[in-house]
């Protein structure tokens, strides 16, 4: 009976310990990950201060234990608190990982009136200054890993999950998106949320100002997080969320009392047998627990190993100032236009374009040489390689695929997916039959292909590109480098606005902005930027006016002259309107073919584009309708900008060919109110 009683005592052993040791290995709610010392003042904090904090820390702490997953307060003496644990986490979790919160951030700070404190599953923050209802994302701090391979997907994922937090009354959200690399199936997970402080709308625009930091800081890595007071997000390639909370198990039915066992008689040689027996099962039990706990000790240590290797961090703590006070009107609205982007194998690549035969060369640009090619299911594709030579990099590789993936719209090229293996960055891009809009317009022979409706038509078709960059997708884009190279033609002649890579993001309610490194086309660009590096979307107006000149005429501005003292397009253009002889200005192919008050009053749009004030000049959508409208009274122009003098003065300038991104633009930006 001693034989039966020990074994159930061995068993109900082992299980206990298997349940520690599990859950051992997986809860670690208590994973410090960094702080910050915020004072508001030089003033350190005093017995009093720390006193009253002492308790505000403490209630903040019993809110944990009655289950809040956040909880805000404030002081008698005006300390203010909150705490926010992740969303996916148990109340357990969240309590265990307050308490070592609440006294690790009075160490770490111990003289400071304001602080916040990160572990993995839970944030700690108090200040001597109300902090509630304000979105604020300074300090940020950026955690990374180490190891780089280029993930363009990041952005794509966190943006989504962005869109939807708002509607989540925990403004918390995770998600996993399955992308396909060299031919497998790659799984990455991302995490957002935010203090309930702060309404939906600041949530929102507090996570949009991360993924600003992101975009400079963390796409080369496989895994990073940024951190801030009232919002943070999270990227890995491997999940660090704990699953739902299970039902809790029910204790087990306590065990039948067992008589007894009767003690054998003295001599009796049954005893010793079943004392063997018992020492055997005793010696086994104690060989099994020291087995399970050695395999505890293994894999803690391999998982230890395996956190360190996957968040090697390198802890980058950004000092900004932006922070926006709780009003209704900071709630905006955002579009859903999502694309599908496939990463693709080299070999595909190399494959599709016969190892980058100079038979399937299509041109060159700054970016590099661009590629026909066709996919193994016949498929034709345009592909554009990152020379080696050419001075636009990585950044301004990952720039326009972050950005053209984003926008989804019939008159701008649909990217299809991109490479990036050892040196080689690729994008892949839809093929157009009709390769770029320069290649017919200034071809003696190829122009009679584009007759009035043609030319018309690609004139609208590139308008309503520019308006949805401007106005209507979810980023308002300045292109920065609009011109007739850039506008590919598919099989109808329709247009499709490309090459993103000096493309530049605008805030919703950004006007302009200062650069001191000018890019784009010379003849293209308009005055401002040109000679004091302000963009706003007046210049890609100026830039559309100046191909609107060149599609009516048949005309290159770039390298324009004319023997009549006529230094560019525009000025010859202006003086001809001017003599009343705009007739002369159409191309001599379409002349007698086209309605030439049609041509005259896209001539008339034309150099209101092209006008020298940038306040002068309409939006895209005002140009739509007038392009739309017959019935519009057109305002009269004023003269364009490049006389002489201006020449002279741009030749000095220093103007870069096309190769520049938004991320290496050390601008300055003014803003509506």
């Amino acid at each position: 009976m001693f034989y039966l009683l020990h074994n159930t005592t061995a068993f109900l052993l082992i299980l206990c310990v298997v349940f520690a040791l599990s859950s051992s290995i997986n809860s670690q709610p208590a994973a410090y990950a960094t702080h910050s010392c915020l004072d508001q003042s030089n003033e350190t904090a005093n017995a009093d201060y720390k006193s009253n904090l002492t308790v505000l820390l403490e209630s903040l702490s019993s809110k944990a234990s009655q289950n809040y997953s956040f909880y805000n307060e404030s002081s008698n003496i005006g300390i203010h608190g909150l705490y926010l644990c992740r969303g996916d986490v148990s109340n357990e979790t969240c309590q265990i990982c307050l308490s070592y919160a609440t006294q690790d951030i009075t160490t770490r700070c111990a003289s400071n009136k304001s602080a916040i404190i990160w572990y993995d599953k839970c944030m700690l923050r108090y200040s001597n200054v109300s902090f509630f209802g304000v979105a604020s994302w300074s300090p940020a701090i950026i955690g990374q890993n180490t190891a780089n391979q280029p993930d363009f997907y990041s952005l794509t994922l966190l943006d989504s999950l962005i869109k939807r937090v708002n509607v989540d009354e925990k403004l918390y959200d995770t998600d996993n998106l399955t992308v396909i690399l060299s031919g497998q199936s790659v799984i990455s997970y991302g995490l957002v949320q935010c203090t309930r402080d702060i309404d939906g709308g600041l949530c929102v625009q507090c996570l949009n100002g991360l993924m600003d930091l992101a975009k400079n800081c963390c796409q080369a890595k496989i895994g990073w997080r940024i951190l801030a007071p009232s919002c943070n997000l999270r990227y890995e390639n491997q999940s660090f969320t704990d699953q739902p909370p299970a039902t809790p198990l029910q204790p087990p039915p306590p065990p039948q009392s067992v008589p007894p066992a009767p003690q054998p008689p003295p001599g009796n040689g049954d005893g010793g047998k079943k004392t063997t027996k018992a020492v055997i099962i005793t010696i086994s039990s104690i060989v099994v627990v020291a087995a399970l706990l050695g395999f505890w000790y293994f894999s803690s240590s391999r998982k230890r190993k395996h956190e360190e290797e996957s968040d090697t961090s390198q802890v980058i703590p950004l000092q900004r100032t932006r922070s926006i006070h709780l009003t209704k009107s900071n709630m905006h609205a955002r579009d859903d236009d999502s694309g599908e982007m496939q990463n693709f194998d080299l070999s595909t690549i190399l494959t599709a374009t016969n190892n980058f035969s100079d038979l399937n060369k299509l041109g060159e640009g700054g970016f590099g040489p661009v590629y026909k090619g066709k996919l193994i299911d016949g498929k034709e594709i345009a592909v554009k390689r990152l020379s080696m030579k050419s001075k636009q990099g990585l950044e301004e590789f990952k720039n326009e695929v972050i950005l053209i993936a984003k926008l989804q719209h019939k008159s701008l090229v649909r990217l299809l997916g991109c490479c990036s293996e050892g040196h080689e960055q690729i994008l892949v891009y839809e093929y157009m039959v009709n390769t770029s809009l320069d290649a017919f317009l200034f071809d003696p022979k190829k122009c009679k292909e584009l007759d009035w409706a043609k030319r018309i038509n690609i004139v609208n078709g590139i308008a309503k590109g520019l308006q949805y960059l401007h106005e209507d997708s979810r980023l308002k884009i300045i292109h920065r480098d609009m011109k007739a190279s850039n506008v590919l033609l598919d099989g109808e002649m329709n247009p499709k606005i490309s090459d993103f890579g000096t493309a530049r993001i605008f805030g919703s309610n950004q006007i302009e902005a200062n650069t001191i490194r000018i890019v784009g086309t010379y003849g293209y660009m308009a005055p401002e930027y040109a000679m004091e590096g302000l963009f706003s979307i007046k210049s890609d107006v100026y830039s559309f006016g100046i191909l609107m000149l060149e599609i009516v005429s048949g005309k290159k501005n770039s390298g324009f002259y004319h023997l009549e003292r006529a230094q560019s397009l525009p000025s010859y253009v202006w003086r001809l309107w001017n003599e009343g002889k705009g007739l002369e200005l159409i191309d001599k192919t379409i002349v007698d073919s086209c309605p030439t008050s049609e041509a005259l009053r896209l001539i008339h749009i034309a150099l209101l584009c092209v006008q020298e004030d940038p306040n002068d000049r309409p939006t895209m959508s005002r140009v739509i309708l007038m392009l739309a409208s017959k019935s519009i009274n057109l305002p009269q122009p004023s003269a364009p900008p490049f006389s002489v003098d201006r020449l002279i003065m741009s030749d000095k300038s220093s103007i870069g060919t096309g190769m520049e991104s938004v991320i290496s633009d050390q601008s300055s930006t003014s803003a509506s109110s």
